[in-house]
């Protein structure tokens, strides 16, 4: 039994061409409220990719730097703009029953995200190293002794905050990412409700 080709015409079968890549869409896919998913999308790929520059030169240089200082207020604009994005998108789909004809697990997935992406968010607003974040790790380690996660994770720890928000979360965001555009592709988007006919 040969579980590459298998998997292969599994994948094949689940995930096609046209599914992936498709070249026509419905007519109500030219709702603005169809685009707040690549909204949300397109400013994750900004976030990402300027964080990707500011952690390759290391905590310091966008503190210090005057074109670190921009980079810093494109990653922070950029989680302003995907923040929005993904609440209009959720609730979105939660009006439009996002989870209808089969998909739950996309509905969920996406949920999922919208949870994760507070966590690397805080995180985020940890490492910032100014005198508010430093404030809100204070503040917030007694919320986490008092929850018993402090044995987990220690807010106060720098490295480890650093280390979740430039790695760990958001490696696990781009594969929960990729699996839920994989999904929309694989079930498609979800249609309207239909409006009831009068006679």
């Amino acid at each position: 039994m040969n579980w590459t080709r298998n998997l292969r015409n599994k994948a094949s079968e689940q995930l096609t061409w046209d599914d992936l890549l498709p070249s026509e869409q419905p007519a109500y896919v030219s709702s603005l409220v169809y685009s707040l998913g690549v909204l949300t999308l397109s400013s994750f790929v900004l976030v990402v990719a300027s964080g990707v520059i500011m952690a390759s030169k290391g905590a310091l240089w966008y503190q210090t730097s005057s074109l670190g200082d921009f980079f810093r207020s494109i990653h922070f604009w950029g989680v302003q703009a995907f923040f929005f994005a993904m609440t209009m998108h959720l609730v979105a789909q939660f009006f439009m029953g996002g989870w209808r004809e089969g998909r739950a697990f996309t509905w969920v997935l996406g949920a999922l995200l919208f949870g994760l992406s507070v966590v690397e968010a805080f995180t985020g607003y940890l490492s910032r190293g100014d005198f508010f974040s430093q404030w809100n790790q204070v503040q917030s380690k007694d919320a986490f002794n008092g929850a018993g996660v402090d044995g987990f994770l220690n807010v106060l720890n720098n490295g480890q905050i650093y280390g979740l928000h430039i790695a760990v979360l958001p490696l696990i965001l781009l594969a929960l990412v990729g699996w839920h555009v994989l999904e929309v592709r694989r079930k498609g988007v979800v249609p309207p409700y239909q409006a009831p006919i009068h006679k």
